[in-house]
């Protein structure tokens, strides 16, 4: 089975086929660092994590490359209002760097937290000025662009496709209706839609961080940044292109026409700028709404933390749903996730220990050595467990952690199979899936050792041990037999003598009422 991805460009699934074989590049809008990330925002960064750790699992090269906003991203995505980093910089008493830096490491603490992998590039907005408008000179150079008011705008109107990822009407754009938020406030634009790839001070006058440029000294427009840093990390054709559904409508459709508007004919017939476009959807919470800083409804990462949740429950909570459809979060939800999680370490800290039964032993500082090179030799023998090829193949089926997330727990109760084969096929589906599961399985194993210890007591002085280390012995048979009536039956008879049975990974043990 092939990788298939659903396109919101064109609305449907179809067969992922990388611009280069077996490279791809991917690109995904990054967080603008004028405040902390929220659970919603982190959801989509769990989900770019997936998609990264999949490509790699399939088999490709991957360069992954997302971007920090640190200029130019208004408190409205259609030029409207005041730019984000300003404002907070204002509130805080304290420069624009100094406010990016600040929520940048907060950011970057929290995709740890969540055991994210970091992009192969993070590029900063304030750090590709030159590119944006060495970028914005092709532009206006094919002729997309007007100077108004001051500002160099993007018009529409030149860009015939325009709208097509948001399945948006570009006549009734330029008539200021259509299904989306446009600015309407800014008198300069010839069209609503239309919007700024530059701004000079004619805009604000006391920005706070601006570079000189052709069309005066100012600053870019939020829009810009992708273009011009996708393409200057991963060429004019990329394979993935990523974000929330809340980029499609102006974003996104700002992203490809700057893009596409910049390209040279030989370019334009080369096909488009991105093959493939992947949303996530909101998290959302009590009363439907979605999480976001401006009502409200804002949850940080360490709101979970401080309430005794670990960040990798929150990871677990958000797998157990597709990425396009919208989950509902709950301090029940929570629970359950955190409820989970505990109780597939547990599982799979049993079969480490099954596996040590067996001679093969497990550490925190082997594990990993050890299961790759079995599941290596496992592909060259009898080949992957059929819970690993049914995981493969959910991943392949546009992501579907849901059921990905299933395999991992039916393979942790599969009979009649050596548990090391099972550890190793857990292994690499944690690849994916990303939950530490080996590590913290280790903790479990540990820690259920030492309760065994502690439970068992010192029979040596009790007249009746041998005779009951024989009805244990002879219970065990039973239920390998599956004669479990008989099993019942001999810990009834030492319970109506005082005696209670405790079972351990190791076996059986016993201690006196």
């Amino acid at each position: 089975m092939a990788l298939k991805l659903y396109n919101t460009m064109g609305r449907k699934m179809e067969e992922f086929v990388p611009v280069n074989p077996g490279c791809v590049g991917f690109y995904g809008c990054g967080p603008t660092v004028y405040n902390y990330a929220h659970i919603g925002n982190l959801r989509a960064y769990v989900f770019l994590d997936v998609l990264d750790k999949t490509l790699k699992f399939l088999g490709y090269d991957i360069k992954h490359v997302m971007n920090i906003t640190d200029v130019g991203h208004l408190t409205g995505d259609a030029d409207d209002g005041e730019d984000k980093m300003v404002k907070t910089a204002e509130e805080r008493h304290q420069s624009v760097l100094d406010v990016a830096k600040f929520y940048t490491d907060a950011f970057m603490a929290d995709i740890d937290a969540l055991n994210i992998r970091h992009p192969d590039v993070i590029c900063k907005a304030t750090e590709h000025i030159s590119d944006m408008i060495e970028l914005i000179k092709k532009i206006e150079a094919n002729g997309h662009t007007y100077t108004a008011g001051g500002n160099l705008y993007f018009d529409i109107s030149t860009f015939p496709s325009y709208g097509d990822l948001a399945c948006l009407n570009l006549d009734e754009l330029k008539a200021g209706a259509g299904r989306r938020k446009v600015s309407i406030i800014d008198e300069n634009k010839r069209n609503p839609g239309d919007f700024v790839l530059w701004f000079t001070k004619s805009k604000f006058e006391n920005q706070a961080m601006t570079w000189d440029s052709p069309w005066g000294r100012g600053y870019p427009g939020w829009h810009i940044e992708c273009s011009a840093m996708s393409m200057k990390y991963l060429g004019k054709h990329i394979d993935i292109h990523t974000g929330g559904v809340d980029h499609i409508p102006v974003h996104h459709t700002n992203e490809i026409a700057q893009s596409e508007g910049s390209f040279s004919p030989e370019e334009k017939a080369a096909g488009p700028w991105v093959k493939y476009w992947l949303h996530n959807e909101f998290l959302v919470i009590e009363g439907g709404n979605k999480m976001s800083k401006s009502s409200g409804n804002f949850l940080r990462l360490q709101s979970l933390l401080d309430r005794g949740y670990d960040a990798l429950d929150y990871r677990f909570f958000l797998l157990g749903g597709h990425y396009r459809k919208q989950i509902y979060f709950s301090w029940e939800a929570m629970d359950g996730a955190k409820n989970g999680r505990a109780a597939l370490n547990e599982r799979v800290a049993k079969l480490i220990l099954k596996a040590k039964e067996g001679g093969f032993v497990l550490t925190a500082e082997n594990f990993a050595e050890k299961l790759d090179a079995l599941s290596e030799k496992m592909r060259e023998g009898a080949g992957e467990g059929e819970n690993l090829k049914k995981f493969r193949e959910a991943l392949e089926n546009d992501l579907l952690t849901p059921v990905a997330m299933a395999c991992m727990q039916k393979e942790t109760g599969v009979k009649n199979r050596p548990a090391e084969e099972s550890l190793a096929d857990i292994y690499t589906m944690d690849k994916v899936l990303s939950l530490k599961v080996l590590e913290n399985a280790l903790k479990a194993a540990e820690k259920l050792e030492k309760e065994a210890v502690s439970v068992a007591e010192d029979h040596s002085t009790d007249s009746e041990a041998g005779e009951i280390e024989a009805l244990l012995a002879e219970r065990s048979a039973a239920k390998k037999a599956k004669d479990f009536a008989r099993a019942d039956q001999i810990r009834s008879e030492l319970a109506a003598r005082g005696i209670t049975i405790i079972d351990t990974p190791q076996g059986p043990t016993w201690k006196r009422s």
